[in-house]
């Protein structure tokens, strides 16, 4: 299982951004690997859309997944129609997050 998580910044041990689609980075996890990317994001700075044009990346990417803050209506409704889960108001550092996913999803 492939997850997308919205960080401020490009390691497991920078903390989870707030923001979805104008967070920093991305950060990809396989679950059954481990294997991390590192996406700076393209949509950061965009003058509108941010959310959408992320969840459609997160979408391009294969994820099951995304953990985030808050992922706004917009982006929210494009995870939707994408099948994508949607865990918000997640907070700590990125390999915080993804370990409490992996238990959540034993338990």
């Amino acid at each position: 299982m492939i997850i997308g998580i919205s960080s401020e910044g490009p390691t497991l041990d920078d903390k989870v951004d707030l923001r979805f689609g104008r967070c920093e980075y991305f950060i990809i996890v396989d679950l059954d690997t481990m294997n991390v990317e590192a996406i700076k994001n393209p949509n950061a700075n965009a003058g509108g859309g941010a959310g959408v044009q992320s969840a459609q990346l997160m979408a391009e990417k294969n994820v099951s997944a995304v953990l985030t803050g808050n992922p706004g209506p917009n982006a929210a409704a494009t995870f939707k129609a994408s099948g994508i889960t949607v865990v918000a108001d997640v907070g700590g550092t990125v390999r915080s997050a993804v370990e409490n996913y992996k238990a959540d999803l034993k338990a």
